[in-house]
């Protein structure tokens, strides 16, 4: 295990001109060397996968240093466990992955295929809310496919970023993978290399300008956005069972996810049933949540000055507040804690219902037939996730006619956990996808490679004069 950061991490602060001089120096590695064998593929993997390994201690410690109070069981199935389920399956996969793939060509003896190239120097861009995890698990993809990475992690989880960079130095040269630390300037000048590929995950507001700034040099992006992931349960369902499974992902992490669920579609009549079985819920996962070491704070005074807004503006504007509070403990803000919080009777001029609320608040809306849930989901951005509680006909009515990144049915959240399924947003809530074989495509260029045929016909196709033989072609060609 490493020992806890004393002294500035490497590549701390630093300018544009040393942000360039790592590209530069990881670009010129990668012609030089040409593209990485299978072999080398999986030792980069065997070596993040022993990071994580040997450093799992440190990283539940540094995460519940950067929230104030963080679940040590929640980060390492999240931000450990994950990850060498990203590494792992990568490692078992690659050298399938990497195959070329046979085309049929113009003529009996041509060949043609597709291989699989590295695109060459990634840069990626992760969040606070899961600092090991986004920078871990999208190296899963960006090394399985033979790139060299910079990662630039997050200023507001300094003490996960530090240990981020000197994990990745205790392993990598600098020509290999790097991690860049530094505020927001250093990430405004990293967004504007011009790498071979970006990746950014985090708010929509911030993609906006990261695309922005990647454009400039043609880069081309994938971004991991959010937005308002929506919740519909089915008269069908089970209200006890979908409050129980909405509650455990939105009090996961205090809800600071962004695949966590944004607001519930509910029958109407159930509003009463929801509430009584989400404080059930939440009673038998957190009986206490002030000191209770399973329950996360918020990440800093801002966020959770953010979040008393809401519910201060919801309440200013007719919502019927109730805080899910078991032990009944009074919650000054002195720790960043804030309970899991339900909004009903919630407009569309509310700040709850307009922002993604990135906390364990949740807003609760009534429809009366499923038409009205699928129109009202339509009327908002395409969410990077949407949530259905229900079975039959109805499923599939709602499949069809809603528009999301992923879909987990009876459950929330859960299909970002299948390795072999993409991941990714639609629109608004994102750009590409990554995960399983979808990272390795992401991150590769698909190189046609054609071997021409011998054929006379193949070498005077095109080359005129066009004569009676051609003409002759082109009218049976040219058919419906």
């Amino acid at each position: 295990m490493l020992d806890k950061p004393t002294t500035t991490p490497p590549h701390s602060d630093l300018g544009k001109a040393g942000l360039m001089e790592i590209l530069d120096r990881q670009r010129a590695a990668h012609l030089a060397a040409g593209p990485l064998s299978a072999a080398a593929r999986i030792e980069w993997l065997d070596r993040l996968i022993g990071l994580v390994v040997d450093n799992h201690d440190e990283i539940a410690h540094v995460l519940s240093v950067d929230f104030g109070g963080r679940s040590r069981e929640a980060t390492l199935l999240a931000d450990v466990v994950s990850v060498l389920g990203s590494l792992k399956q990568a490692k078992a996969n690659l050298e399938d992955w990497m195959q070329p793939v046979a085309c049929a060509g113009m003529f009996p003896d041509a060949v043609a295929r597709v291989e699989y190239h590295p695109l060459g120097v990634v840069g990626a861009i992760s969040p606070w809310n899961f600092p090991f995890a986004l920078s871990f698990a999208p190296l899963a993809g960006i090394v399985a496919a033979g790139n060299r990475c910079m990662i630039k992690p997050s200023e507001l989880t300094p003490a996960s970023s530090a240990l981020i960079a000197r994990m990745i130095a205790s392993a990598f040269d600098a020509s290999e993978i790097a991690v860049v630390t530094g505020g927001a300037e250093t990430g405004r000048a990293f967004a504007e290399l011009p790498f071979d590929h970006l990746l950014f995950t985090g708010s929509g507001s911030v993609g906006r300008h990261v695309m922005r700034a990647a454009a400039d040099n043609l880069v081309p992006v994938t971004l991991e956005l959010g937005g308002k992931c929506p919740v519909i349960v089915s008269k069908r369902a089970s209200i006890s069972d979908a409050a129980a499974r909405i509650l455990t992902v939105k009090t996961l992490n205090a809800g600071q996810i962004c695949l966590a669920p944004d607001f519930v579609l509910l029958p109407e009549g159930q509003v009463d049933a929801f509430t009584e079985a989400a404080g059930r819920a939440v009673a038998a996962m957190y009986p206490t949540l002030l000191s209770n070491p399973d329950y996360t704070s918020i990440i800093n005074r801002r966020h959770f000055d953010r979040l008393r807004g809401y519910l201060d503006d919801a309440r200013a504007k007719g919502a019927t507040v109730t805080e899910l509070n078991p032990a009944g403990e009074s919650f000054d803000g002195n720790a960043c804690r804030l309970p899991p919080t339900l909004v009903a009777d919630v407009s569309d001029d509310m700040e709850v219902m307009q922002d993604e609320i990135f906390g364990p608040i949740l807003p609760i809306r009534t429809y009366g037939d499923v038409e009205e849930a699928i129109s009202y989901v339509n009327t908002k951005p395409t969410p990077l996730a949407l949530y259905y509680f229900g079975a039959g006909d109805e499923e599939r009515r709602v499949l069809d006619r809603t528009r999301s990144g992923g879909v987990t049915v009876n459950d929330v959240m859960t299909h970002a956990f299948v390795e072999e399924l993409p991941f990714g947003g639609a629109g608004p809530s994102g750009v590409g996808a990554y995960h399983g074989k979808a990272g390795f495509l992401n991150f590769s260029h698909a190189r046609s490679i054609y071997h021409q045929s011998k054929a006379v016909e193949a070498e005077y196709m095109l080359r005129p004069p066009f004569g009676e033989p051609m003409r002759a072609f082109l009218k049976t060609a040219i058919t419906r």
